[in-house]
This record gives structure tokens, sequence and C-alpha cells, in this order.
């Protein structure tokens, strides 16, 4: 079985308990305007350049057939409308500035990379998380991941948006040990504003899974300016009193990774959340907004 993915993160400890390996799943069907990893959005490879590390050597301009690589104004661009992300051009990039980020592997390859760290997963309760992206969006893959991952008697924790058809979340669902369930906003309208697409769906997949004794911590992407409003949290929590066994809420407070990568994979810039990264203080106040509501926040 194989798949494509654009990252694994070792030792990490934002994606579940303990110690982790995080595999990052290329694809994903909402398009949220604070998104921090852009370059999962799509389901094929993606070309990165950057021009800082440029050489301007001249290699990629010979072996792209499809003369993608030009000058203008003394400026080492690309043409993406002709790239086909084949990667030529990035394998003969000794200064590092061209980078293919994505790649069709196995879930035997990955494996052999996660078991490397068995003894950290073991000592702290860690395991293996599957994120992106939407990995469901590879329901199989994710499925046969997970499957191998509870054959070596791993911890299996799943980021996801929801937004997938209930059938996806079935065919994992008995595989995972604790759902990280986004909620990004809880009216309707904004929903589609924001991310591109309705809330309907993965409220019913959310209700589904907590229906059927699944472990959930519900993850709130909050955005300073857009979604961090007293009835947006009022709507976190009559999730929480209707759904009594989510085990608590997560705050994910929006960083500026994603806005460096725009450049790199020539972005629209045009459809980003026009905030910033809030202070620490911001944070311990919607915080503590949330428990007044009588919210578990946890993490």
């Amino acid at each position: 079985m194989t798949g494509t993915i654009f990252d694994i993160q070792r030792f990490s400890i934002h994606d579940g308990p303990g110690i982790r390996t995080t595999v990052f799943f290329k694809g994903c069907p909402l398009r949220c305007i604070w998104c921090h990893n852009p370059e999962g959005i799509g389901k094929t490879p993606l070309l990165s350049f950057r021009s800082d590390p440029c050489i301007r050597c001249g290699y990629c301009f010979r072996m792209c057939s499809r003369q993608c690589h030009y000058v203008k104004d003394k400026k080492h661009l690309v043409d993406r409308t002709q790239c086909l992300s084949c990667g030529r051009c990035v394998r003969e990039c000794y200064s590092g500035a061209l980078e293919l980020v994505g790649r069709k592997t196995s879930a035997d390859e990955i494996m052999r990379e996660v078991l490397k760290d068995k003894s950290y997963y073991n000592n702290s309760g860690g395991g293996l998380t599957l994120s992106g992206g939407e990995p469901l969006m590879q329901s199989a893959f994710a499925q046969a991941l997970l499957r191998a991952a509870k054959a070596a008697k791993l911890h299996t924790c799943v980021e996801t948006s929801g937004f997938v058809a209930w059938s996806c979340l079935e065919r994992i669902r008995k595989l995972t040990d604790l759902f990280l369930y986004d909620i990004k906003e809880t009216d309707r309208a904004r929903h589609v504003e924001f991310t591109g697409g309705p809330n309907a769906r993965i409220l019913a997949n959310l209700r589904h899974l907590h229906a059927r004794g699944a472990n959930i911590i519900l993850r709130l992407p909050i955005i300073p300016g857009y979604n961090d409003r007293a009835d947006h949290f009022d709507g976190i929590a009559a999730i929480c009193r209707e759904l009594t066994g989510i085990q608590g809420v997560e705050i994910m407070p929006y960083h500026l990774l994603g806005e460096g990568k725009l450049g790199r994979f020539n972005l629209d810039k045009t459809r980003r959340a026009n905030t910033i990264s809030p202070k620490r203080e911001t944070i311990e106040n919607w915080i503590k907004e949330l428990r007044q509501r009588g919210i578990n926040v946890v993490g």
C-alpha cells in the first residue's frame, strides 16, 4: 500500500501524548485562510524554490526540458504553469535552493522510520500521529499505516478536520487511540468564508465518533480578529455540553509559519488572514474565557 506524504517529523511532542513521530499526508479538502502547511493542500509533489541560497549555477536551467527556470530583471524565477514537479532540477541543485516537497512511499517504509524510536514511545506513552493536509483524503493508506502501528503495539493519533465522508472515519476508527479533531469555526457562514467549506459534515462526523465511544480532543485554531470571538467560544462550549465524552480542547494559536512558505511555493497570497501571532497574555485570556464556560482546556 502506497500513499503521498510531505514530511515525517520525529520527536514531536505537540501531536498527542508522549514523544511521537508525526507523518504529514498530502491533500486537503479545505482552504483555510490561516493554513500553516499550505504545501500539504495539493495531492501531488510541489516544487519549492528559495532565492537566497541560489548560487546562479545554471544547472537547473539545463536540466529542465520545459524551460520553467528563467531570468528576469537579474532574478531567477520559475514558471510553475509549465512545471511538472518531475524533480530533475532538484537533483542538480547543489545549493539546496530547490526542493521537491511530497513523495510517494509505502506503509512499510514509513514504519521502518517510525520504529527507530520505539523505545522513546514506550518510555513516554507516545506513538504515531497522522496529520496533514488531511490524512483521511488517503483513507486506505491511513488505515494500512494505522494497522501496522497497532501490530507494533504503538499508540495512534489521527489529526483530522472531519471534512470527509463518514466512511473514511469509520474505516480507521477502531485503529485510532485518540482523535485530534479540528473545530475551526462554529458559525456556519463564517466557516465557509474562512475555510472554503461548510461545517455541517464536520459536526455530524464528530457526533458519530462520540456516539461510538472514540477518544477525542478538540483542537481549536484561534486566529486574532477572526474566530477569537465570544460567540465562537460559546459555540465550543455548546459542543462540549452536548458531547460530554470529549476529553477536552486544545488551543492552537495562530503563527506566521505558513506566511513564509507562500513565496517558496508561489502560492496565492490574496486569500490569507491579515493578522499577527498572539501574545502569551492573549492566549491566557482565551484559556480563561473558555474555562469560564466550563470547558476543559488541555495541552
